[in-house]
C-alpha cells in the first residue's frame, strides 16, 4: 500500500484574496458617486452653520446677537439692510450685500440683528415660513455651490452669511464665489441671498492687485477680474470709524439697556480712557468697556 502525503491546506481562500480588491472598488465607487446629503431639518432652528464634510446644516439653538436698538451710529446701513432683507423674506427682489469697512463697527452684529428683527415682523403678520440664516465659514467657500444646490429646493428663504470674507495670495476660491453669485448656467437660487462682511471693499489686498497690474500681459484685465467680485454684490454698505459722540452714545445705550447705574460724568471719563488705551473707538470697544463695567458692578449682561 502506497501512502500519499496529505496536501497542506491553502493559507488563503479565493474570497480572502478578492476582499482587498472589492474594498478598493467600493471606495472608488463612493468617491465617484457620493451619497447625497440627507434633507436638512430646516424647521429645527432659524439659524444654521454649514458643515461641508459630511455636508449638513448644523442647527444653532441660540444665536450670539445683540438687539437692534443697541446698534448705534449705523442708522443708514441698518435701514438699508433691513429693507433689503424684509423684501427678500416676503419673496420680492433683493440684492446680495457686502458690508465693508472699519473693524469692530457692528457689521456681523447688524446681519444677525436684522435677521431676528425681520422674523419678528414676519411673525406679527402671521407668516408661516420664517427667514433662515446660514453661516458659512471663509475656509468653506469652495463648498458654496454644494450648499446652494441643497437649499434650492427648500420652501424657505435663506440668507447665507460669511463673516470676515477676504482672499489672499494665490487663493482662487473667489472664482467659485463669483460663479455662484451671478454666473453659472443655473444662477443663484431664487430663495437664497448672500451677505458678507469684510474690512476690504474689494475683498482682495491692494498689494495683490498691484502685483497683478505689474506682472500681467494685460494688467487692466487682470485687475478687473478681481475687482469684479465686489460688483456681484448689489448693495455695498460702508462702515467707518465712529466719532466720539457716536462712541459715547453706544456706551450710554448699553448702560441704560442693562440697567448699569453709574455716575454720568464718571461713565464718560472711564469710557474715553478705555478707548484711548485701546487706540480706537468702535462698537466692539464700547461693548468691551460695558463688560468690564458690569463685572465691577456685579451685574449680569443677559442679551
Amino acid at each position: 500500500m502506497t501512502l500519499r502525503p496529505t496536501p497542506a491546506p491553502p493559507t488563503t481562500s479565493a474570497s480572502e484574496e478578492l476582499l482587498p480588491l472589492l474594498v478598493r472598488i467600493a471606495d472608488a465607487l463612493d468617491r465617484a458617486f457620493p451619497v447625497p446629503p440627507a434633507p436638512p431639518a430646516i424647521d429645527a432652528a432659524d439659524a444654521f452653520v454649514w458643515q461641508p464634510r459630511p455636508p449638513r446644516l448644523l442647527p444653532v439653538a441660540h444665536v450670539n446677537r445683540v438687539e437692534m436698538v443697541l446698534l448705534k451710529g449705523v442708522d443708514r446701513a441698518r435701514d438699508t439692510l433691513s429693507d433689503n432683507t424684509e423684501r427678500f423674506a416676503r419673496g420680492l427682489p433683493a440684492n446680495n450685500v457686502l458690508l465693508w469697512g472699519a473693524r469692530g463697527m457692528g457689521k456681523s452684529s447688524l446681519v444677525k440683528a436684522v435677521h431676528a428683527d425681520v422674523n419678528r415682523r414676519l411673525a406679527a403678520t402671521g407668516a408661516k415660513a420664517p427667514l433662515k440664516l446660514v453661516e458659512i465659514h471663509r475656509e468653506d467657500i469652495e463648498a458654496l455651490p454644494e450648499l446652494m444646490a441643497l437649499l434650492r429646493s427648500e420652501r424657505h428663504q435663506f440668507v447665507v452669511f460669511c463673516d470676515d470674507l477676504s482672499f489672499d495670495g494665490n487663493d482662487a476660491s473667489y472664482k467659485s464665489l463669483k460663479a455662484v453669485l451671478d454666473g453659472g448656467i443655473e444662477g443663484r437660487p431664487a430663495n437664497v441671498l448672500f451677505y458678507a462682511t469684510s474690512n476690504r471693499r474689494h475683498l482682495l489686498p491692494r498689494d495683490m492687485m498691484e502685483n497683478e497690474r505689474s506682472t500681467a500681459i494685460n494688467p487692466g484685465e487682470a485687475v478687473e477680474e478681481k475687482v469684479s467680485l465686489s460688483d456681484r454684490f448689489g448693495l455695498w454698505l460702508g462702515f467707518h470709524k465712529c466719532s466720539q459722540d457716536d462712541y459715547l452714545a453706544m456706551i450710554k445705550g448699553y448702560a441704560e439697556h442693562f440697567g448699569l447705574v453709574h455716575d454720568p460724568d464718571l461713565l464718560r471719563s472711564e469710557a474715553l480712557e478705555w478707548a484711548t488705551t485701546r487706540g480706537s473707538r468702535s462698537g466692539r470697544t464700547a461693548w468691551q468697556y460695558i463688560q468690564d463695567l458690569a463685572g465691577r458692578l456685579g451685574k449680569p449682561l443677559a442679551m
